[in-house]
């Protein structure tokens, strides 16, 4: 009883920095806005996500290495001193290049926390029970990525002034830094001997590992996918101005925070296989009322789909993992969260599309691209449960 006692104190301050690397999600909302505010076509405005997650690719395995030095909570705490100083600079100006550098920061912290983040919840909970404490972790991570638009419309409309979410998270921030920061949890000694950066990538050449780390890349190009079109798919189609638009994100967060709260009670209780390609039957049903619907309660309904499907991908790939190479799971860490790369592919993609055609069907199509992977994952996952 202590000791369940002693791990809930520990989950705790553990979920404070789940709701900030949920941070991270505002990028979707903040990208209409600067849009909007400085008259950016797709491509330009779809250049900011893509400045947060394109740290993934390079600060990734780095950060695995960081961690086998200074330890998980430390890395931990570094990542919401990063993720703080993100937050303070749209409060203090707000041009392009500030929103940029912004952005970096952003994404710099977010690979800091994302990586060392998942491994720490691993030393406060074993086993099987991994993947439903990450899926709640995951929900709390949701909660402030759907409370993101709220706030945002809500500052927007009240006070004429959008940003106003920033300082709103940035004093968030500074509570989740010194909780974190106060609390001890026993974790693995930092090791004597850490691998290479070649060698953490030489991972990638085993196909398990390979697979599953483009399913990271898949998730989380549809995430940011959605989050970004999702809006300019109602003022496109609808002619919604974006105040009242910048509600479809929440719609999107709304369910994935409904889909990580009943997934970690699923995935405690049922097949993580069958519960992962029962999700991608959700994406299916979602692109496919993306492209054809043109009514507000169809495109909601098919936000709301994807929102749901995609909630818990996440936290399902990232154990798997982790228990495929337990004696590892710093450095697959490193690995599963260079794929939030697909956070910068996707909206690129998605943008230079978009502006090809003249419409977002062409972002549907790249989003579609990672459902398709899914599938493919899916499948892959069912036939190990046969074989």
């Amino acid at each position: 009883m202590e000791k369940q006692k002693s791990n809930i104190s520990k989950l705790v301050p553990i979920m404070f920095a789940f709701f900030a690397m949920g941070f991270v999600d505002m990028v979707g909302t903040a990208t209409n806005y600067v849009k909007a505010d400085f008259n950016l076509s797709d491509t330009m405005a779809n250049f900011l996500p893509s400045m947060v997650f394109l740290w993934f690719f390079f600060l990734s395995v780095p950060t695995s290495l960081l961690m086998n030095r200074i330890g998980k909570r430390k890395t931990v705490v570094l990542s919401l001193i990063v993720t703080a100083a993100a937050l303070v600079l749209p409060l203090c100006g707000y041009n392009y290049p500030v929103m940029l550098a912004s952005f970096c920061l952003l994404g710099i912290g977010n690979t800091l926390m994302q990586v060392s983040l998942n491994p720490l919840i691993s030393c406060v909970v074993k086993g099987d029970r991994l993947a439903s404490s990450l899926t709640f972790g995951q929900f709390v991570k949701a909660i402030a990525s759907f409370s993101a638009p709220l706030i945002a419309s809500w500052a927007a409309v009240r006070f004429g002034n959008w940003r106003i979410l920033y300082g709103t998270f940035l004093v968030i921030g500074v509570i989740a830094t010194v909780y974190v920061w106060l609390t001890k949890v026993e974790e693995d000694a930092p090791a004597e001997k850490t691998s290479k950066f070649k060698d953490v990538l030489k991972l990638l050449g085993i196909p398990t590992v390979l697979m599953l780390f483009f399913g990271i890349v898949a998730h989380v190009g549809i995430d940011v996918g959605v989050n970004t079109c999702a809006p300019k798919i109602l003022m496109e189609r609808l002619g919604l101005p974006l105040t009242e638009a910048a509600i479809a994100t929440s719609v999107y967060f709304l369910f994935r925070t409904i889909g990580c709260l009943t997934g970690s009670l699923i995935l405690a209780k049922w097949d993580l296989r069958k519960f992962f390609a029962l999700s991608v039957v959700l994406m299916i049903l979602s692109m496919t009322g993306l492209f054809v619907c043109h009514t507000k309660a169809g495109i909601y309904a098919a936000i709301a789909l994807v929102g749901y499907g995609n909630s818990n991908m996440f936290s399902m790939i990232f154990s798997k993992a982790l228990l495929f190479m337990p004696e590892r799971k710093n450095e697959m860490s490193g690995l599963m969260i260079m794929g939030l790369i697909g956070g910068t592919i996707f909206p690129i993609l998605m943008g230079a599309l978009s502006d090809a055609i003249g419409s977002q069907v062409g972002s549907v199509a790249v989003i579609s691209l990672g459902v398709i992977y899914m599938i493919f994952l899916a499948y892959r996952f069912l036939k190990q449960e046969k074989a």
